[in-house]
């Protein structure tokens, strides 16, 4: 299996960044678009662990839509073979460091996000 095949790194890097804009923008369509639809699907955030695709969704329609600013720190882009890959990132948002990794598979319908999380650094960490 060949790691980090040049397309299939780029489109995944596209699909993250459609991901991000989406995520400060607080764009529901986009980020249920690019969950998969599934009950196992799996995202553990900050303050709540959501098992499947229906708790995601639930969660996004909830969200406050301020203060999703963040800034990216450090991304690190892998791919597997053609249709699996791994996002992870750390960023800044209002002094806080976070970290985020998920994980991609290529569906019929495209790049999908199947399981997620997201925490945050202990202060001084």
């Amino acid at each position: 299996m060949q790691t980090d095949i040049p397309e299939v790194v780029a489109e995944v890097t596209a699909a993250f960044a459609r991901y991000e804009q989406a995520l400060v923008a607080n764009d529901v369509a986009v980020l249920a678009e690019l969950f998969w639809d599934d009950p196992r699907t799996i995202r553990y955030g900050a303050t709540e662990i959501l098992h499947g695709y229906a708790e995601i969704m639930a969660f996004r329609a909830s969200r406050p839509s301020v203060g999703l600013e963040r800034t990216l720190l450090r991304t690190v882009i892998t791919t597997h073979g053609q249709d699996f890959a791994t996002a992870n990132t750390t960023f800044d948002r209002n002094s806080r460091i976070g970290r985020q990794s998920q994980t991609w598979v290529r569906r019929p319908e495209g790049w999908r996000v199947v399981a997620a999380h997201v925490s945050f650094m202990a202060p001084g960490g």
